[in-house]
C-alpha cells in the first residue's frame, strides 16, 4: 500500500491480474480499477469499510471489466470507461477521451489515449498524486501484445508513458515481471538496472509479494520496450540504423515467441 493523498490498494485476482483501488483521503471517495472478478474487490472492500463511488475501466477485455455490473449495481457506482470503446463496454455511465479529466473527489485524473493492445485502450494519469493506471499497456519490465494495433501505434503510446516523471507510480494489471525481466535479459544482458531489479524481483516473488507498482524511472532505465534507443538491444537485432518504432516492433516479435 502507499501513502499519498490517495490511498492505493492492489488486489492480486485470477491470472496473475491486479485491481486497483484508491481512496481520496480528503473526501474518502473510492474508485475501483479495471475490476475483472468480483468477489476479491467485495472482500477488499468490506475489510475496509470502503463504498466505491467510480470504476474507471482501461479497456474492453473481459479480465478488466468482468466484474462492472456486480460491482455497479450493488454500490451504485459510476462507470467510466473509453469512448473508443464504447461498443464493446457495457453498463458504462460516462465515456472518455484523450485530453479529459476524471474525477475521485478532489484527486483529478488526466485520460491518455493509448492504441495498441486494443485501438481504445486509455490510461488514468493521476499527476498530482503521481499515480499511472496502464491497465495492459505496460507492464513492469514488458508491454501489451498487440492483439489490436500496430507496433508503431504502441511505441506511439508508450512514449507517453515513457515521458511521465521518474517518480509515477506505474500500476500496471498483471504480475507478468519475472517472465518478462528473463526475457529482457536476453536482449540487454549489459543492463546494469536490469540485473539489480531482477534480484529484487526474484527476491519479491520468493516472498510472495507482488513486484508492482514500480514507476516510470525504473522502467525507463530496465524495461525492453522502452529502450529501442539501447545500442545493445539495436545490436542484438543486427538494427543499428531502425528507427525506435521499428526496433520496438523487432522487441514485440520476438518476445511474443519466447
Amino acid at each position: 500500500m502507499a501513502e499519498f493523498a490517495i490511498e492505493l490498494v492492489f488486489i492480486e485476482q485470477p491470472l496473475a491480474n491486479y485491481v486497483y483501488l484508491l481512496r481520496e483521503n480528503q473526501s474518502g471517495h473510492v474508485a475501483v480499477v479495471d475490476p475483472g472478478w468480483a468477489a476479491p474487490v467485495i472482500k477488499a472492500l468490506e475489510k475496509r469499510g470502503w463504498t466505491p463511488d467510480v470504476i474507471l475501466l482501461t479497456h474492453h477485455h473481459a479480465d478488466h471489466i468482468g466484474a462492472t455490473k456486480e460491482l455497479k449495481d450493488r454500490y451504485q457506482a459510476r462507470v467510466i470507461a473509453p469512448d473508443a470503446e464504447r461498443h464493446r463496454i457495457p453498463h458504462a455511465d460516462e465515456w472518455v477521451r484523450e485530453g479529459e479529466s476524471v474525477h475521485i473527489g478532489e484527486a483529478r485524473g488526466e485520460v491518455i489515449a493509448l492504441p495498441g493492445h486494443t485501438l481504445g485502450h486509455v490510461a488514468y494519469h493521476f499527476p498530482k498524486e503521481k499515480a499511472l493506471f496502464c491497465g495492459d499497456t505496460l507492464f513492469s519490465l514488458g508491454c501489451g501484445r498487440l492483439f489490436e494495433g500496430t507496433a508503431a501505434q504502441m511505441w506511439q503510446s508508450l512514449s507517453k508513458l515513457a515521458a511521465l516523471p521518474d517518480e509515477t507510480l506505474m500500476c500496471c494489471a498483471h504480475e507478468y515481471t519475472e517472465a518478462n525481466g528473463r526475457f529482457a535479459l536476453t536482449i540487454e544482458p549489459g543492463n546494469k538496472a536490469l540485473h539489480t531489479r531482477m534480484n529484487e524481483v526474484k527476491a519479491l516473488r520468493l516472498e510472495g509479494q507482488p513486484t508492482v507498482p514500480s514507476n516510470i524511472g525504473i522502467e525507463r532505465a530496465t524495461n525492453p520496450f522502452l529502450r529501442p534507443h539501447s545500442p545493445e538491444i539495436r545490436a542484438h537485432f543486427g538494427m543499428e540504423s531502425a528507427n525506435d518504432a521499428e526496433i520496438f516492433g523487432a522487441i514485440r516479435k520476438a518476445k511474443d515467441s519466447f
